[in-house]
């Protein structure tokens, strides 16, 4: 995603306060009823913050620097775990809570909550988007691509997939005097393996077609949203139309093999999974999803590939080429599966990667320093009590990941990167104090790919080279990611 130059975030705060004087008398008909109290429970304390701008700009400010939580500290200091903000002249209650954010997420789709995000993403997702979209719709379809990546046939083939895309791509590398920057390798490793699972698609120009697009798409994802010739949102908007035509045709021509080919079989991506159903599981008989629904939603599903996913893998990197004590630990492991692969002749299992307990730790310590989704955005639609404190109707609520990863009271120094710490943990690595993947009816269907995908790259990068990286930053605002790329420099471990 793009970096706001001066202008650009120049341009941004008039906005954020147009924005917010347009909806100040909304906030201060919300105002008034912060005082209600009933049957015991309160709405949280805070602060409004400045006329008009609310708490925007300090919010915003906090994104820049190195612990983009001190937003959130400050005022938990001050109100407690669960407080009330002003943020985009949106009335706002922030959970740091864990219990009362599992409540938020489980009660989502209970006529509780639905899902609310910025203008820019709404805008460019469309209504049908399935980070949208709510109640049996929504179950449908989570439900359909969760069994599916959890098959027992897709991990066997996924497995051997990813391990040749990443494989053919540390090869290469040799072409580019082992000096690269590995976010922008991750990139393209995880966008490939992600498009074979969605679509089937391998390396050629309708692969380079489509990420050109995407690119341009997904730029527009955290941006102004002013829709007019030449602005970020148009142009991303006009690239989601590209992309609509390529992917709705190869949607198309799937439909019509699949009609064709009377013994269907297990299917081959997500596309198949989409197209085969017919609702029936939700008592509506050939109710089937429409095609342009499929093509849009195949496009959201490309997005971890070019974000989440290669942010995760480039700072496990990171913090490993950091702790050398950790990244040798590691190297240890894999190399001693490595061993038993190559005295065997035995391919490797999804199990032999997952089944790797430093790896798994490190992963795990990766996500929750990293928090590349550092918060969940609801609405309720009506007054909802929890724990205690009472979210009116029509309020935003922020359920804050990175505020309950970052608690000293959950993990001992939590700014330090420490795999060892989850060997003692344990367990509560699926309670509510660690939620990377969200959680509820939410929760990500792709956390085990995504693991999967981590631990192959992870395992074939340091049981093939030796490597060092230069000095870089974490950059947390608009989205998690290294200022510089990470260079790294790499040598063949045969020399």
């Amino acid at each position: 995603m793009e970096w706001l130059s001066f202008e650009g975030w120049v341009l941004m705060v008039i906005s954020v306060c147009a924005v917010c004087a347009c909806k100040a008398l909304m906030v201060k008909r919300e105002e008034k009823g912060v005082e209600r109290e009933g049957e015991g429970f309160v709405i949280p304390r805070g602060s409004w913050g400045w006329p008009l701008i609310g708490e925007t700009l300090e919010f915003i400010a906090s994104g820049y620097t190195s612990r983009p939580v001190s937003f959130m500290e400050k005022r938990k200091s001050l109100y407690g775990d669960v407080f009330r903000t002003n943020i985009l002249g949106k009335a706002i209650v922030v959970s740091t809570d864990p219990d009362v954010s599992k409540m938020i997420l489980l009660n989502h789709g209970n006529d509780a909550f639905i899902p609310c995000y910025p203008k820019s993403i709404t805008e460019l997702l469309g209504k049908s988007s399935i980070l949208q979209m709510n109640g049996p719709l929504h179950k449908r379809v989570h439900a359909l691509i969760g069994v599916f990546l959890k098959s027992t046939s897709l991990k066997a083939r996924i497995t051997r997939d990813i391990e040749k895309v990443i494989r053919l791509s540390l090869s290469s590398w040799m072409d580019k005097s082992y000096h690269v920057h590995l976010q922008d390798e991750t990139k393209k490793i995880t966008f490939e393996i992600l498009v074979r699972v969605l679509m089937s698609i391998g390396p050629g120009d309708e692969m380079e077609c489509l990420k050109r697009e995407f690119e341009e798409f997904i730029k527009g994802l955290i941006c102004l949203p002013v829709n007019l010739p030449g602005t970020r949102l148009y142009k991303s908007l006009k690239a989601k139309e590209r992309l609509l035509k390529i992917v709705g045709k190869i949607v198309t021509e799937r439909k019509m093999a699949t009609e064709k080919n009377e013994e269907k079989g297990m299917p081959n991506d997500a596309i198949d999974v989409l197209l085969r159903d017919s609702g029936e599981s939700d008592g509506m008989q050939e109710h089937r999803l429409p095609l342009d629904f499929i093509s849009g939603n195949i496009i959201e599903m490309m997005i971890p590939g070019e974000e989440t996913m290669p942010t995760a893998m480039t700072l496990a990197v990171k913090f490993l080429t950091d702790n050398p004590v950790a990244l040798a630990h590691l190297v240890e492991e894999n190399m001693e599966l490595r061993k038993r692969k190559v005295q065997s002749s035995e391919e490797y299992s999804w199990h032999d990667y997952m089944s790797l307990p430093f790896t798994q730790n490190v992963i795990n310590e990766t996500l929750r320093l990293a928090n590349i989704i550092n918060a969940v955005w609801r609405k309720a639609l009506k007054d909802v009590k929890i724990k205690g404190y009472l979210i009116p109707k029509g309020w935003c609520v922020m359920t804050s990941f990175s505020s309950v990863h970052m608690d000293e009271t959950n993990y001992e120094n939590p700014n330090e990167f420490d795999p060892w710490r989850w060997k003692e943990i344990g367990a509560a690595a699926n309670s509510n104090i660690f939620t990377p993947f969200g959680g509820g009816q939410r929760l990500c269907p792709g956390l085990e790919l995504s693991r999967l995908q981590i631990s192959i790259f992870l395992h074939h990068l340091v049981t093939t080279y030796r490597l060092s990286a230069q000095k870089d930053e974490i950059i947390y605002f608009p989205t998690v990611r290294m200022k510089r790329k990470l260079p790294i420099t790499v040598t063949p471990l045969e020399q």
